[in-house]
């Protein structure tokens, strides 16, 4: 007796929509954005510790006002509780509470870590739990809430399990950054100076003349710079990230300032937030181009310069040879053995590379130490986690 060997292959698409939308004072009880005019309804809420001291008295209020039925859950506030089992505190919430999960959406309330713990949780519970993104700091609503990443950090690295799962909405509220301290205003301002430098020339010149007083006034002045400089940066985001959503092409724009980062913050964890880590990928990566000579000593110095009026460091003793190689190796692994790495070429432009060595990176380390410490922007110092 004889067998064929057969076989099948499958193909489909997976249709991908979702609403990025700005609204302003969205806790107010008369606000019908968060629930999408759904009054009457029922919802599990979502947020941290920091979150709920500032604002759960207003989510409460709004709640009662407008749901029939809800529950929050609060969540440790931090980098240092994204992990897994925050993730199940998630799910056996959505258990229990026995929503409806086509019709009775998830709402996370809180920064990136927050949002992206959510994310993951309803990524996997039966396996599309629909969710609303409402992110309360600078760097939620300008990166973490715009794309589809989710996920958490495992062992030493830093999102290490995840999937690719939109949120339904992203409601974006800059109200929200009025209670935001200094830092945490710069640690989203470092996502924006990403968009900058490798694609928008002129969001770069927005953030070099108004960047300062944007970060002094916590955005709330609301004039014509600062809607750009926060329009601008989610519109860069949005351009690169639509048409590869998936990362199915491994060179991403977006990936700048993200090579060396996830292995410093978690090497300096957690003294580093985010956005920190990502500007001193940024700075090292500027320092190369300056020694490979895609970047000019005055465009440097003009970089250096924007990063020391938006509060964000340039060298830390985390950046050392050894942990930076370590990065661009693990870097390497998940861009299919590729470095694919993107240098800045001039301001506003970028080059990806694959042949950076030890010799580039002590050349940029020397030139950090020598050239940005002269602007003003330095060393992270006495920074609180």
């Amino acid at each position: 007796m004889t067998t064929t060997n057969r076989s099948w292959t499958v193909s489909a698409q997976q249709d991908v929509q979702y609403r990025v939308e700005t609204s302003f004072d969205i806790l107010n009880p008369a606000n019908p954005a968060l629930i999408d005019g759904e009054y009457g309804s029922r919802r599990l809420i979502v947020t941290d510790t920091t979150v709920d001291a500032l604002y759960g008295d207003k989510i409460r209020a709004y709640a009662a006002a407008n749901l029939t039925e809800h529950r929050i859950i609060v969540l440790p506030h931090g980098e240092s509780s994204k992990r897994w089992t925050a993730v199940e505190t998630v799910l056996e919430a959505i258990e229990s509470f026995k929503l409806d999960r086509r019709r009775e959406p998830v709402i996370a309330i809180g920064g990136g870590v927050l949002t992206d713990i959510v994310g993951f949780a309803c990524s996997i519970y039966r396996r599309n739990t629909p969710f609303v993104r409402v992110p309360t700091t600078l760097i939620g609503i300008v990166d973490a809430s715009v794309g589809v990443k989710t996920g958490v950090n495992f062992q030493a690295g830093k999102n290490k399990i995840g999937t690719y799962f939109a949120a339904s909405r992203s409601l974006l509220d800059t109200s929200f950054l009025a209670s935001l301290d200094t830092r945490h205003v710069s640690n989203g301002l470092a996502e924006i100076l990403k968009i900058a430098l490798i694609k928008d020339r002129e969001l770069f010149t927005l953030l070099e003349e108004h960047g300062a007083a944007a970060l002094e006034g916590r955005f709330q002045d609301h004039n014509d710079a600062e809607q750009a400089i926060i329009g601008r940066a989610i519109a860069g985001m949005l351009e690169e990230l639509e048409p590869n959503l998936w990362e199915q092409t491994l060179e991403r724009l977006v990936d700048y300032g993200h090579s060396f980062s996830p292995t410093v913050e978690m090497k300096a964890l957690p003294e580093l937030l985010h956005g920190e880590a990502v500007c001193l990928d940024m700075a090292l990566t500027t320092a190369i181009s300056v020694h490979r000579a895609l970047v000019s000593a005055e465009q440097a110095r003009r970089i250096f310069t924007v990063m020391g009026k938006l509060g964000l460091p340039v060298t830390h003793p985390a950046m050392t040879v050894d942990n930076l190689l370590e990065g661009l190796a693990d870097t390497t692994r998940h861009r299919n053995g590729l470095q694919r790495l993107p240098l800045p070429v001039g301001i506003g432009s970028a080059v990806f590379v694959n042949d950076l060595g030890p010799a580039d990176i002590t050349a940029a380390l020397d030139i950090l130490t020598s050239t940005a410490g002269l602007e003003g922007s330095g060393q992270l110092e006495g920074a609180a986690a």
